[in-house]
């Protein structure tokens, strides 16, 4: 009758199967790295088909869409209505948030208005000082960034922020803690609309006393 020794013996110089432990040690993260590189793959091929169609999408607002359609859409529904047409083979389950600011010039974009007097030098609009500000907008008011919502109108740059979330194309998020199921953006384009109408510089507005 064979000892314990013996089987042991055997059992440790057997190498059938080898192979298949070894190939269950390394398949899980090979597995999970090739998921990793077609989901990065997928994400960058996602985001330059969004960001191409809302370019595509802003040159068209400036010149064809109305603030408001028949349909009762406005400017952002339009821009996102027609990303989605252009990006639904891509990501078809998509969910994009289109918001629109006008600007009086590129310049303009996420800054404030433009101080022309500055009495105490602190780069602030003081009413009491009689400061001065070129009012781009319009609005009476010092604004730390210089845009108002919604397309402008001639000759006014309208900047679109577009805010986009996709289902992931491959389930890694059962895998990788803290990443969740879908994957988020946010986009940015700026137009200049066309020059169908006249359109006045903005005025200088001062604090008094």
């Amino acid at each position: 009758m064979t000892s314990v020794r013996e089987r042991t013996r055997r059992l440790r110089l057997n190498k059938r199967g080898a192979t298949i432990i070894e190939f269950a040690l390394i398949s899980a993260p090979m597995v999970l790295l090739l998921m990793g590189g077609l989901e990065l793959g997928y994400n960058s091929y996602v985001r330059a088909s969004m960001q191409g169609a809302l370019n595509d999408a802003a040159r068209i607002a400036a010149v064809e869409f109305p603030v408001i359609n028949v349909e009762g859409d406005t400017l952002g529904d339009q821009v996102e209505t027609l990303i989605k047409a252009q990006v639904q083979n891509v990501a078809p389950n998509a969910e994009i948030k289109v918001t629109p600011k006008s600007y009086f010039d590129f310049s303009n974009i996420n800054n404030p208005e433009v101080l022309t007097k500055d009495r105490n030098g602190n780069g602030v609009f003081d009413f009491g000082d009689k400061d001065c500000f070129i009012d781009v907008n319009g609005n009476g008011v010092w604004d730390i960034d210089a845009g108002t919502t919604g397309n402008g109108g001639a000759s006014d740059v309208v900047f679109y922020t577009a805010d986009v979330s996709a289902p992931r194309l491959l389930p890694i998020d059962g895998f990788l803690p803290g990443v969740g199921p879908t994957i988020e953006f946010t986009l940015k384009t700026a137009v200049r609309n066309q020059p169908y109408d006249h359109r006045e510089n903005p005025g200088e507005e001062c604090g008094r006393d």
